[in-house]
């Protein structure tokens, strides 16, 4: 690139040289504004001004690793979820804004604010949900379990940097908390099947840990486990709320009704009008 180069000549690179690798050319400009903790209006006033030379480096290794495959967030080392800077390795799940609606539907039907609540969240990764409900609702006594007892670590290091009191345990989906009962269920579990593992993203594949993602019987596993688990933890008034597949609506809630017969289970949809959640009310 020549020198004395604006920001805007420079980011109409970064964003070609990523699309000529087949990649979306908005991540040049993500990348530059989380690096210089910008918004988009500091940008538009920065586009005829000229970049600095550290600056213009940083984003030239930033795109050598975006082309090489590394996820745009391992690159940052953060994700945003809920407004909220959370940390994320290899070892955890990238939070997706999708999931932010799942806090949306917990806060919705958990109101007035001031009711003391025992929140459990299974497989919780970088701890986004567990956290979330705790910095949302104080008052609320959260646990969260995870298998990986890497990623447990990062959940940690992220509640104590986000300042949330959260009971963290290692174990198997409900085995750590089998004695225990919960007011709410919250769980963004693997889903996708071993078949659309080729329809999966790259990378997706070679950055996030394969746990969080694939699940057997045709992506069911986790939900046919839940089921079967949560029955004795659940409290009278209790509440399910678990993230599915576009696909797996009926299965999914076919299998909590089944397990909690008197209950209200309902197929939730996301913005883009798919399904998205099952949640259940126990009555």
């Amino acid at each position: 690139m020549a020198i004395n180069q604006t920001y805007q000549e420079v980011l109409h690179w970064a964003s070609s040289f990523l699309e000529e690798h087949q990649l979306d050319g908005r991540a040049s400009e993500r990348l530059l504004l989380e690096r210089l903790n910008w918004n988009k209006t500091d940008l538009i006033l920065a586009f005829k001004t000229e970049i600095s030379t550290e600056i213009k480096k940083q984003l030239e290794k930033d795109m050598d690793a975006l082309i090489n495959g590394e996820a745009l967030q391992h690159i940052l080392g953060y994700e945003w979820f809920y407004d909220r800077q959370f940390k994320v390795t290899k070892d955890t799940l990238i939070p997706r804004p999708e999931t932010e609606e799942i806090i949306e539907k917990f806060l919705k039907m958990n109101e007035p604010e001031k009711e003391r609540l025992a929140v459990l969240d299974i497989g919780t990764g970088s701890g986004a949900i567990a956290i979330t409900v705790k910095k949302e609702r104080p008052q609320d006594c959260v646990t969260a379990v995870d298998i990986s007892k890497k990623a447990l670590l990062v959940a940690k290091e992220n509640a104590k940097l986000l300042e949330a009191e959260v009971l963290f345990l290692e174990g198997d989906l409900t085995e750590p908390v089998a004695k225990k009962q919960f007011d709410v269920v919250i769980s963004n579990p693997p889903y996708i099947s071993e078949e659309e593992k080729p329809l999966v993203d790259e990378v997706v594949l070679t950055n996030e840990p394969h746990l969080a993602l694939f699940a057997k019987e045709n992506g069911l596993a986790i939900y046919q486990r839940l089921a079967k688990e949560l029955p004795p933890l659940m409290k009278p008034k209790g509440q399910i709320i678990v993230e599915i597949g576009f696909k797996q609506g009926k299965a999914v809630a076919a299998l909590f009704q089944e397990a909690f017969p008197a209950s209200h289970v309902t197929i939730e949809k996301d913005l883009t009008g798919h399904d998205r959640m099952i949640f259940v009310q126990l009555p």
